[in-house]
């Protein structure tokens, strides 16, 4: 199902008027007009107003708020409420409650509260979806529907353990299945009645934390179980809506990397990706910058590189950190004009108008406690919302295509950091970015995808800390080597199966990356060994921390890093092995920033696949091609002092009409954005082909 469409990027956000008198709505829409807002978010908060008792609905002022929005020319996103709901609903239904992995059960408070098999909750939940969609379905101003909110969170209460029971069943269908995938003799666990299982929890396989537990296995198992089971309830609500609603998309608002829930479960039912950008506290702004595009590019990843909205950012500041920076000048243009190159067809906020209470009233808003339209945050919001409706419809749809594939894997990103032994220091997400970060300083076009995705359009695909397997990827792997792709995974790499059990014999990837691991080492963090790289005739010594694997080569594979101390000194730590007409690398240790951008810039350039701008390391190029066949370059300035460039391309700036041509001098200032248009080719190719083989020319320079 196509996205919403609409004139240009949609800008607006998250609007509460039924916190307001209706005065305030007046002065609000004001400010947007002044600001080009076209879309508000309707409704998310709005449970315990539209239903003040069980058998009691008063939908007359969201009918006054969606008339008023109406009224105004704006169009809406328009909310079910639950995620937050009413305290009667939990007085009435103890159940809706959740028990927590210590074995209590939560009273009422916050928000994302609810238990996920609480029939009560269900229920309600998915009335009151059908309500709204009967009530709101056709109304003209209604472009998209948004399910719940920023699902997450766990329980562990009897109706889930019932649940889980279920979903064993129909995974494993018999105990014995069951027993072996779980490698049940290990502690005498062997189960014989389903209704044994118990939810693994600090009462039972856990201790310190969840990600300590004794059988991985079962863990795993039940962060599936429940991101199957958050997942039910918005499919039960989409169901209502679509009831009603045959065509408007619906979708949630997702958060990124968030652990708890593994999106690529969600992706088919959502009709479209939307997430909420709240980056963590920026300490090195390239890193921020960084983590998200490639958060850009995973959720962008959920669809096979359709669109999104990012549905949530703040204006300014957020409000539940520690310590709560606001965005420096120039910043909230230039991190919505990524957000736009890597393939948002909308930018949205929160919050519209700060809270007067509660403990977001220090949350960033387009429109302040002061009620005023002189500020800073405002003046910058207003003047980024002309330039988004200065682009017309001329980026919407555009695809982000990319012939380098990162792969991301929550079951490997839950089993490396649950799994005993090694290193409890590693952190699977930190490993993926570093090796995203290596790539997109380089200003390669990347695509963050599951293992699952077709890899046929890719040249080179990274898998990093790949530590189990499934299906048949690494078939899968072995044709892409063999047909002239570059792989490189990383130290933990293909260790286990999908129930966490360790591979007996020769594990699935070592023939093709021609190596076995003898040994795996682990260090304290800031205990170091350096290792040694020699490519493209330089060498180069790195530090590498936490894992050192011992790496034994099969005959012909080439040893590019060696280890420099301890008893494995000169021993292999980075290999490469040639297959068909392509190569196979591992990386077998934590290799610093440095190490790692090294063996990826050389594996890069073996394709031709670094980008414009490739060594200025403040400037991200990426670009956008419409249906057309039209590119839109987007050039993004991200250091604190003005930086001088060749345009290496010729096109007119989208933002100002500035015709550029190629080898004219530039000079970008801080935050600086270009969106340089180049017409169509003649013969345009489709924007995201099936398959295009391995190409080896080197990409037009621009």
């Amino acid at each position: 199902m196509p996205l919403p469409t609409g004139d240009h990027v949609r800008y607006g956000g998250d609007h509460n008027p039924e916190q307001w008198p209706r005065e305030v709505w007046d002065a609000d829409h004001a400010a947007f007009d002044l600001a080009h807002v076209t879309t508000l978010t309707l409704g998310v908060f709005a449970w315990a107003h539209l239903q003040p008792a069980p058998d009691v609905y008063d939908f007359s002022r969201l009918d006054a708020i969606v008339e008023h929005t109406a009224a105004q020319g704006r169009d809406v996103v328009l909310a079910t409420p639950s995620g937050a709901m009413p305290p009667w609903l939990a007085a009435a239904h103890p159940d809706a409650c959740r028990v927590d992995d210590q074995g209590r059960r939560h009273l009422y408070g916050q928000r994302h509260n609810h238990c996920p098999s609480s029939p009560a909750f269900r229920r309600l939940s998915v009335a009151m979806a059908d309500r709204l969609a009967a009530r709101y379905g056709d109304h003209p101003a209604v472009v998209a529907w948004h399910v719940g909110n920023e699902y997450g969170g766990a329980c562990y209460c009897d109706l889930c353990a019932a649940g889980f029971h279920d979903w064993l069943r129909t995974r494993y269908g018999t105990l014995d299945r069951l027993n072996d995938a779980w490698n049940a003799t290990f502690w005498s666990h062997t189960f014989t009645a389903w209704d044994q299982v118990p939810p693994p929890t600090m009462l039972s396989e856990h201790w310190r934390s969840p990600n300590h537990t004794a059988f991985q296995g079962i863990t795993l198992d039940y962060r599936r179980y429940m991101s199957d089971r958050l997942r039910e309830g918005f499919v039960a609500e989409k169901a209502a809506i679509r009831a009603h609603v045959p065509t408007t998309p619906v979708t949630t608002n997702l958060m990124g990397f968030y652990q708890p829930v593994d999106y690529h479960r969600w992706a088919d039912d959502l009709d479209f990706v939307s997430w909420d950008n709240y980056p963590p506290l920026p300490d090195d702004p390239r890193r921020t910058a960084a983590r998200m595009a490639a958060t850009h590019a995973a959720m962008r990843g959920l669809k096979g590189g359709q669109p999104f909205w990012v549905m949530e950012q703040t204006p300014s500041t957020t409000a539940s950190r520690d310590v709560n920076p606001v965005k420096r000048p120039g910043v909230l243009a230039l991190w919505t004009w990524q957000a736009v190159a890597h393939g948002a067809d909308a930018t949205l906020f929160f919050q519209m108008r700060q809270s007067r209470g509660a403990c977001e009233k220090y949350h960033g808003a387009l429109i302040d406690h002061s009620g005023r339209t002189d500020t800073r945050v405002f003046r910058e919001a207003a003047a980024l919302g002309a330039a988004l409706a200065s682009t017309g419809d001329a980026l919407l749809g555009a695809r982000t295509p990319a012939r380098v594939a990162l792969l991301l894997d929550w079951d490997a990103w839950w089993a490396v950091e649950m799994t005993d032994g090694y290193n409890r220091h590693v952190s699977y997400l930190q490993t993926l970015l570093q090796h995203h970060r290596a790539l997109w300083s380089a200003n390669a076009a990347v695509d963050v995808v599951p293992v699952t995705a077709d890899l046929a359009p890719y040249d080179v695909v990274v898998a990093p800390a790949l530590h189990l397997l499934k299906g048949d990827l690494p078939d899968r792997l072995t044709a892409f080597v063999e047909a002239g792709g570059t792989l490189v995974t990383s130290f933990y790499g293909g260790r286990v199966d999908e129930s966490t059990n360790a591979f007996l014999g020769v594990p699935p990837l070592d023939p093709l990356l021609g190596v076995r691991v003898e040994e795996t080492d682990s260090g304290v963090p800031g205990a170091t060994n350096p290792v040694t790289l020699v490519l493209d005739g330089e060498t180069t010594t790195h530090d590498a921390t936490l894992v050192f694997e011992l790496l034994v080569p099969d005959e012909g594979t080439d040893v590019v890093g060696t280890y420099g101390a301890d008893f494995y000194a000169g021993r292999a730590a980075v290999t490469r092995a040639r297959r068909g007409s392509g190569e196979a690398w591992h990386v077998g240790t934590g290799l610093d920033d440095d190490g790692v951008a090294r063996v990826l810039r050389h594996v890069l350039d073996r394709h031709g696949l670094a980008g414009p701008h490739a060594d200025e390391p403040d400037v991200e190029v990426v670009d956008r091609v419409a249906p057309d066949g039209t590119t839109y370059r987007f050039v993004l300035h991200h250091g604190a002092a003005p930086v001088a460039l060749a345009a290496q391309v010729g096109g007119t700036d989208l933002l100002t009409g500035r015709v550029v041509l190629p080898g004219d001098r530039l000079t970008l200032a801080p935050a600086e954005v270009l969106v340089l248009q180049q017409p169509a080719p003649a013969s345009a190719p489709a924007v995201r082909p099936v398959a295009r083989g391995r190409q080896r020319a080197r990409r037009t320079s621009a």
